[in-house]
């Protein structure tokens, strides 16, 4: 049994440390799919499970209080990100926030056949590309702008396919399988100039970095707490800017909650759990987003060193802490992360990998089909220990070297 193995099973106090196996749980290294819930958070949320299970949207005493919950809630969240609690929405998660912004924004005016056209990256998120591919079908004009080869949108390329007819453009502020960081507020600006509405899927940024939406030209922005150790199936929206008092056709109908943009009776304890991590996000951010940037760095650094040929992609180009991509280089036909049984880790994101599609995002940047199959993504979290990247590393280099 590996020293390294035996110090993380040592760490976890694991079972598997007293019986001489390897490891009975996977090094977790896929926070960028989804992160665990604190305790904390956890804490926070259980008495709107059991002793408080009033309807948020109910008039009498303890519906008023759950909707007290709620509404506390929206505005830790709005104080992470610099917004206004009274332009929260919530959602079940970014995928419908996006849906959301984009088809609830766009359709009004498909409806009165006017010219709409859409631009947006080659990279984006499935929740994304596959509403505005939606769109285009119901008559849209979509355009999508390539990356660089360091996978980041450049403004430039926004730019240039701006007409007259543009009704908005959508372009994430985080590379959800590269890390990379896309230059916001110059698109914002672009699309400000220009009285074009602007929504960002703000997924992988919120809680990662610093994000203050009231210094950027945004209009619509997507985020969810899965992301930053909250629960799944909590979302929001947030309107602001040009979106404000636009024309809004809702997904969701029957109840009118929310405004009337999201129907639905709200999951209390989800939101309360958005909430309390939004809370930790913001209490923690500078230590915890150096610790993670100093491990993923001596990952990168530790793999790079031994095996010189793998090339660390998004490397060259300002990157969140907790994401790591890199290529190496194998003649094993077999995709590189289903060698790696002792790491949970990914090969793209988690929606294109349900689907069995190798990663957009790779090709786009200019990898071939044998490079993909050679690619993980690795992302560290708040819970991650040295001792489990330390087991991660040389389980990589054993597995890729192997019959590299």
């Amino acid at each position: 049994m590996c020293s390294l193995w035996k110090l993380v099973c040592a760490e976890t106090r694991c079972a598997g440390y007293r019986r001489g196996c390897r490891m009975s749980t996977p090094v977790y290294l896929d926070h960028a799919a989804s992160t665990p819930v604190l305790p904390e958070v956890l804490e926070a949320m259980h008495p709107w499970m059991s002793a408080h299970p009033a309807n948020p949207a109910s008039r009498h005493g303890p519906g008023r209080k759950a909707a007290q919950a709620v509404e506390q809630a929206r505005a830790e969240i709005a104080s992470l990100i610099g917004g206004d609690p009274t332009t929260i929405t919530f959602t079940s998660g970014a995928t419908e926030s996006c849906n959301l912004a984009l088809k609830g924004l766009l359709r009004p005016r498909l409806r009165r056949r006017e010219t709409v056209h859409i631009v947006s990256s080659a990279i984006e998120h499935p929740a994304v590309l596959d509403p505005l591919r939606r769109l285009e079908r119901e008559g849209a004009l979509l355009d999508l702008a390539p990356p660089t080869a360091a996978g980041i949108v450049n403004p430039s390329e926004i730019e240039r396919r701006l007409t007259s007819d543009t009704a908005m453009v959508s372009v994430m502020w985080v590379n959800n399988e590269l890390g990379t960081i896309n230059d916001v507020i110059a698109i914002g600006e672009l699309c400000r100039d220009r009285g074009i509405l602007f929504h960002c899927d703000a997924s992988q940024a919120v809680g990662k970095i610093p994000v203050d939406i009231s210094e950027v030209p945004i209009d619509a922005v997507s985020a969810c707490a899965h992301k930053m150790h909250g629960p799944k199936g909590v979302g929001v929206l947030v309107l602001q800017g040009r979106a404000t008092g636009r024309q809004m056709e809702p997904l969701i109908e029957g109840g009118g909650h929310e405004r009337g943009l999201r129907s639905g009776t709200l999951d209390v304890p989800a939101i309360v759990g958005f909430g309390a991590a939004c809370l930790h996000a913001a209490a923690s951010f500078s230590a915890e987003a150096e610790r993670i940037e100093s491990m993923r760095n001596q990952l990168q650094q530790a793999l790079c060193a031994q095996m010189p040929d793998a090339i660390v992609n998004g490397g060259d180009a300002p990157r969140v802490p907790h994401i790591l991509n890199i290529t190496i280089p194998s003649t094993d036909p077999d995709p590189l992360v289903d060698r790696l049984a002792g790491i949970a880790c990914s090969s793209g994101s988690a929606c294109g990998s349900a689907r069995g599609e190798p990663s957009h995002v790779l090709r786009a940047i200019g990898l071939d089909d044998a490079a993909v199959l050679q690619t993980i993504r690795l992302s560290i979290g708040c819970t991650t220990t040295s001792a489990e990247t330390a087991a991660a590393q040389a389980e990589i280099l054993e597995r890729s070297t192997t019959n590299h």
